[in-house]
């Protein structure tokens, strides 16, 4: 029973959840800058619990699609459930559809709370998660893996953070969703890089897989310096946001690290550094954020 579950959180993909959190807990911070508003903190819970719920079915169903198409059979990195034959295709499919149910069912409290057009953008993220590997033409077959991650786990999970408290879009929440969701990709990106002798000869043509690992490893920088700018031109208004840039110089050693050639297995060790690059901006910039809203 309890290697059972082991396996079960090996296969939650654990070292991914800093893209859950990280947007809620920036989208709740954003909040701290607006005044004479009506809060509901209790949202930015719920909020947390379908972020995090959402992460978990992406993974699931990320497993499952790719484990039926024979894609991870090639596989370097963490465990995949499938894949490995360590679960059945039609259990981890049950687990998606599970956490994916979760998802759906505290997004509904929120949308009845708040405004029933979450519904709409409920499905669309949904649609957006289940249809990333499945389906029979996967956009992260094509290299639109990133776009996903950028749209749902950076705007839409940060600004929308911020509205389901206040029920209000800011300014603000949307430039640090650009960070969040720039840092959201470089986890896929470091995941993809690691990945791309595999999924070349599995047909996956991840953006990694169409930039080629030199522009790849470029790429995984450019992610960095883009959330490093959004960062400086949000603090010419709120200057204690350049916090932010404490957690970003965590980045560093992930960043030698890919530059220097990094391949396999060194670079699930990367994918850990990138995640707590994330949870350490997320953290001083929420920070930055509460001290200018003071």
């Amino acid at each position: 029973m309890q290697e059972s579950l082991t396996l079960w959180i090996k296969g939650a993909r654990p070292k991914t959840l800093p893209a859950a959190i990280a947007p809620v807990l920036v989208g709740t911070a954003c909040v701290s800058l607006e005044k004479s508003i009506d809060r509901e903190w209790i949202n930015s819970l719920l909020a947390l619990v379908v972020s995090l719920a959402l992460q978990v079915a992406v993974n699931y169903a990320n497993d499952y699609s790719d484990g039926v198409r024979g894609t991870d059979q090639k596989r370097v990195g963490p465990l995949r459930l499938v894949g490995s034959g360590s679960k059945s295709a039609a259990s981890v499919k049950r687990a998606a559809f599970i956490a994916f149910g979760v998802a759906a069912i505290f997004g509904l409290i929120l949308a009845v709370t708040t405004t029933l057009w979450l519904l709409v953008i409920g499905v669309m993220c949904l649609a957006a998660g289940w249809f990333y590997t499945g389906g029979k033409n996967p956009y992260g077959y094509i290299g639109l893996g990133e776009v996903f991650v950028f749209v749902f786990f950076g705007v839409v999970a940060t600004v929308g953070t911020t509205f389901v408290v206040i029920q209000k879009i800011t300014f603000v929440s949307f430039l640090s969703s650009v960070v969040v969701g720039c840092l959201a990709c470089a986890l896929l990106a470091v995941n993809n890089l690691r990945d791309i002798a595999g999924d070349t000869v599995s047909s996956k043509r991840t953006l990694a897989v169409r930039l080629g690992d030199k522009h790849a490893r470029n790429f995984y920088v450019l992610l960095f310096v883009v959330a490093a700018i959004a960062t400086i031109v949000l603090s010419f208004s709120h200057v204690h946001v350049l916090l932010g840039l404490v957690g970003l110089a965590t980045a560093i050693l992930p960043i030698r690290k890919v530059r220097s050639g990094a391949v396999g297995a060194d670079l699930i060790i990367v994918l850990g550094m990138t995640g707590r690059t994330q949870i350490a901006v997320a953290v001083m910039l929420s920070f930055g954020l509460v001290i200018a809203g003071r």
